[in-house]
């Protein structure tokens, strides 16, 4: 049997070899593009021209003393939305939200990401799926420089059947998750160790729904447009809203942290950073950063939640405590800092397109609790206790 005969049988089988290393030889370039991106990445290309080999990378202008971390995340199942919506073109977004978020929120900075991209299949050249495919690689590029992240590599793999999702023949199916390498240094770790009653919280506005509690999300559509929710034209607007990209918090803190300064000397303190991804208040706030500290807090003005949350709220019936646990309501990072600096950092914000204002204080009562004004139902208030 020949070679092209070879290639034909397996094109059959669900993996175009040909189409695959033209995809790959795409994402290649993308990455290249990046190199540049990080003032600490030095990208040294072993590869001698062609999209595979070695691209080792080395760091500079870090202070010195600093220590190197990892975060891995991925989308989660926000990618069936993203395919409902075939915004895939914006995903990038979710993926460097879940990644590089989990370095800023402990005063990190982070540097570089390798990426995994598991689609049904990359297409032929020039249909619709190799553009959508494409345009989710030419997306992260995007973000990556608006991010100062350097795209060092990554793996696309046509999983076929393999890759799941409630819309079995979508050809534009994907999973999408990453390791995000950046760096610490041991007098810019922020840990919520000066924290103490008196400080306020500010609360960074958010358009989407992140990458968590999207089970209930694809549930709730379920549950107003029926089993094959994706594909009824009463839902196209609310799947689009739906699967709104994340907010990106991450250049607007890490300016604010002093990474980006000529000392790396913060602009203003910042005592403790909250990702509100799973688990949102309950977990993030309050039982991984007040209670251990015997702090508790109030959190009288929220940002409004988006009217897609509050729809899928109401259809899946959730009521508001389990509400600001499965989702942000509204914020998806806080920030805890004094309040003589309030005013700065919600000015300082909008110098970054990010919306923030203060939404409570921190507090010290005999129990530990953190007592939300929900923004869900007026005038209820819950209270999560330690």
């Amino acid at each position: 049997m020949s070679k092209s005969s070879k290639k034909k049988i397996y094109s059959q089988d669900g993996v175009d070899v040909e189409e695959e290393a033209s995809f790959s030889s795409f994402a290649g370039s993308i990455c290249k593009k990046s190199y540049k991106n990080s003032p600490f990445v030095k990208v040294h290309d072993f590869s001698g021209g062609g999209f595979r080999g070695p691209r080792p990378f080395t760091l500079k202008n870090l202070p010195k003393g600093y220590f190197i971390e990892a975060s891995t995340d991925s989308i989660g199942t926000k990618g069936i939305l993203i395919d409902a919506a075939k915004t895939h073109h914006l995903a990038a977004h979710d993926l460097i939200a879940m990644t590089a978020s989990d370095i800023t929120r402990f005063g990190g900075v982070p540097l570089v990401v390798v990426n995994i991209l598991d689609v049904d299949s990359v297409g032929t050249k020039g249909d619709k799926v190799s553009k959508i495919c494409k345009s989710a690689i030419s997306g992260l590029g995007e973000v990556a420089k608006k991010s100062k992240i350097v795209v060092l590599k990554g793996e696309t793999a046509q999983m076929g059947n393999a890759l799941g999702g409630e819309d079995a023949h979508s050809k534009t199916k994907l999973n999408w998750g990453a390791t995000m390498i950046g760096a610490y240094h041991k007098n810019k770790m922020i840990t919520g160790e000066n924290l103490s009653a008196g400080q306020v919280i500010i609360a960074l506005k958010e358009n989407g729904f992140r990458c968590n509690g999207i089970s209930s999300v694809r549930k709730a559509l379920k549950q107003k447009f029926g089993k094959s929710w994706w594909k009824n034209p009463r839902a196209k607007e609310s799947i689009k809203q739906a699967a709104t990209p994340s907010m990106l918090y991450d250049m607007f803190i890490n300016t604010l942290h002093g990474w980006f300064s000529k000392n790396f000397k913060p602009e203003i303190p910042i005592h403790a950073i909250v990702h509100l991804s799973g688990g949102a208040f309950k977990e993030k706030l309050a039982k991984d950063i007040l209670f251990p500290k015997k702090l508790s807090a109030e959190l009288f003005d929220l940002w409004e939640p988006l009217q897609i949350m509050r729809e899928c709220a109401e259809w899946r019936k959730i009521n508001d405590e389990e509400f600001y646990e499965v989702w942000h309501g509204g914020q998806g990072m806080l920030l805890v800092i004094n309040a003589k600096d309030a005013p700065y950092c919600i000015k300082r914000a909008k110098d970054f397109g990010i919306k923030a204002k203060i939404a409570g204080k921190i507090t010290k009562t005999k129990n530990s609790k953190v007592t939300i004004i929900s923004k869900l139902t007026k005038n209820k208030k819950i209270i999560y206790n330690q």
